[in-house]
């Protein structure tokens, strides 16, 4: 029985870039301009706590920095900065997707250890995860890719400790990847735009940037029933790759 209730996606619907990635439209560049409106804005706000944390601690007395109000003003400086490194990462490979300059590697990769390499990344706020991931089943797609998404849904259905089950299984040419907790909100996926709530954590950006990965790699990602569903090619036959050897 299907672990997932759903009727198999058909290739040629696996294969379309979702909401325009591949064909822009006449109002292509007024959603940019409030997309790239809004990602100016969730950069500039950490950037100013970090920046207003670093002057302050250049005014302090030595004694104040090595006590409790410089380790405040260091870990307030610190989860800014990290904000931003988020933001900026997931902003750049949005970018490289959308122009189609990211060099894929594709190759057979196994579906555990993509998952095992997600969770190794996952964000110390997410929940316990569950796995339910059938043996040996391979996609063929590029590694680092397919890694980044899944820690980005991991993020985002972990969030505020929420439990995780990740759930995998072939579907005739591809492989469906559940992956359930907090549920969806309604737009998700979409690209935020300018008056989107900010997130504090800096994944403002991981649902529309797994998305574009999903396009990319010749698949799809919905969300929908309080999960998301990422479905990806599978593997045309040999074993996976080791991790140093796919990825040097």
């Amino acid at each position: 029985m299907p672990l997932f209730g759903v009727e198999q996606v058909p290739e040629r619907q696996v294969a379309d870039h979702p909401e325009g990635e591949a064909e822009r439209g006449p109002d292509d560049a007024e959603r940019r301009g409030a997309f790239l409106g809004f990602v100016a804005h969730e950069v500039r706000n950490p950037l100013s706590t970090a920046l207003w944390s670093a002057e302050l601690l250049g005014r302090i007395t030595a004694e104040e920095r090595g006590g409790a109000r410089g380790e405040k003003l260091v870990a307030m400086c610190l989860r800014s900065i990290a904000r931003v490194r988020q933001l900026v990462e997931d902003h750049l490979l949005c970018e490289r997707l959308d122009a189609g300059e990211f060099p894929l590697r594709v190759e057979p990769v196994s579906a555990r250890e993509a998952v095992g390499d997600a969770i190794e990344r996952r964000p110390p706020d997410v929940g316990e995860i569950a796995l339910d991931i059938v043996p040996d089943l391979l996609l063929g797609v590029d590694r680092a890719l397919l890694v980044r998404a899944l820690d980005a849904l991991v993020a985002m259905a972990g969030r505020d400790g929420t439990a995780v089950r990740i759930a995998a299984e072939g579907a005739g040419d591809t492989v469906r990847l559940a992956v359930s907790g907090k549920a969806p909100e309604e737009g998700a996926l979409e690209d935020p735009v300018k008056g989107t709530p900010s997130d504090p954590r800096g994944r403002a950006l991981a649902l529309p940037l797994a998305r574009r990965i999903a396009a990319t790699l010749g698949g799809a990602l919905t969300a929908a029933d309080g999960r998301y569903l990422l479905t990806l090619p599978l593997a045309k036959g040999g074993a996976a790759l080791p991790r140093d050897v796919a990825h040097p």
